[in-house]
């Protein structure tokens, strides 16, 4: 539990009524973040009161809280505060949020996204400089996936993208074939598998197309050099 002195408030205002709690404000931004740790209220919560205001010590009355929330339960009154209300962050914590959305987005587009003109994988760093052409904007308290789509739309016309899903074949000594497999499941699919008279293992994968180097050098690194990898359609 936070020292109250250290805490930072989170309001929020309905039907005349105004609420605020006193929140850790690092636990408080995990757990407004859609993509991050899961957070218990008991934890962020500097008090476990609700106040009309925080600063004079006026707490709310229970007959405020009953007719927006219809309980006056702390933690529960608290978990909607942080899910409807406003929580005043540092200017250096949303940088930081915002920077840590902007790595995972573009990344999960680096990892999922192909060109389509010659079916590889676009770098990272490409994807990111498109970002910055195209000014996208990352907000810490918005999903990835959703993000991903608005990234994705500004950036379409900057740079040939799409997400697919691609198929590899691969062709693995036996002698690491069975230790290869968990592996494989990491990257993607077995959709087929057989092996071979010489003992070899040939498998096709699906997975999505901004995986096919990373694939392939992983495949190369657990056979030492002897795996086979190709894309196929």
């Amino acid at each position: 539990m936070v020292n109250v002195d250290e805490a930072i408030i989170a309001k929020y205002e309905y039907m005349g009524e105004h609420f605020e709690i006193l929140v850790d404000p690092d636990l408080a931004a995990d757990f407004r973040n859609p993509d991050g740790p899961d957070v218990a209220i008991e934890d962020l919560l500097a008090v476990e009161e609700i106040f009309k205001d925080s600063k004079k010590g006026d707490k709310a009355s229970e007959e405020a809280m009953n007719k927006i929330f219809e309980t006056t339960d702390p933690i529960e009154v608290s978990k909607i505060i942080l899910e409807k209300g406003t929580v005043q962050l540092t200017a250096d914590q949303k940088r930081k949020m915002q920077e840590d959305k902007r790595k995972l987005v573009i990344n999960k587009i680096a990892t999922e996204a192909i060109n389509p003109q010659n079916g590889l994988p676009h770098p990272a760093q490409r994807i990111e400089n498109a970002c910055d052409e195209a000014k996208v904007k990352f907000d810490p308290f918005t999903s990835v996936d959703q993000q991903v789509q608005t990234a994705l739309k500004a950036i379409k016309p900057l740079i040939p993208i799409r997400f697919e899903k691609v198929k590899v074949a691969v062709r693995l000594p036996g002698s690491v074939a069975g230790s290869a497999y968990n592996v494989i499941h990491g990257f993607g699919q077995i959709i087929n598998e057989e092996w071979q008279q010489d003992g070899s293992w040939i498998g096709i994968v699906e997975m999505p197309g901004g995986l096919q180097d990373k694939f392939a050098a992983k495949m190369a690194e657990i056979s030492g050099g002897e795996a086979e990898t190709k894309a196929i359609k």
